[in-house]
């Protein structure tokens, strides 16, 4: 009988060729949660992934980033600044809130313990 030689298909991809071929095409991922006790739905979620290049994004239409100021490079010069100062400022306000509180708390504490019994 003779030997016939099997012809194997020996294509290799490294992992750059896969992320080259996912974000040039996207991919998407979607699933959903829902948690039912006799028939009543307490819980529905619903969960979609899309992973592509950002070229590919804005050709399905999506490019929500172009116009959020956190990740725009055209956004309103010192309006990221001025977010964070109010936050510095309300930060300070619940400190100062806390600490006023804090020596009340004690004091009360103290004057319970003194009572006798």
């Amino acid at each position: 009988m003779p030997q016939q030689a099997v012809a194997h298909a020996m294509q290799s991809s490294t992992l750059s060729d896969v992320l080259e071929r996912v974000l040039d095409k996207g991919i998407v991922i979607a699933g959903d949660i829902k948690i039912k006790l006799v028939d009543i739905e307490l819980l529905s979620i619903q969960i979609r992934l899309v992973i592509c290049s950002v070229d590919k994004a804005k050709e399905m239409g999506m490019d929500w980033w172009v116009n959020n100021p956190v990740f725009c490079s055209q956004a309103p010069p010192g309006q990221l600044e001025a977010s964070l100062a109010k936050i510095d400022e309300r930060l300070a306000r619940l400190e100062a809130s806390s600490r006023h509180e804090a020596p009340h708390e004690a004091t009360h504490e103290a004057t319970q313990e003194a009572v006798p019994a």
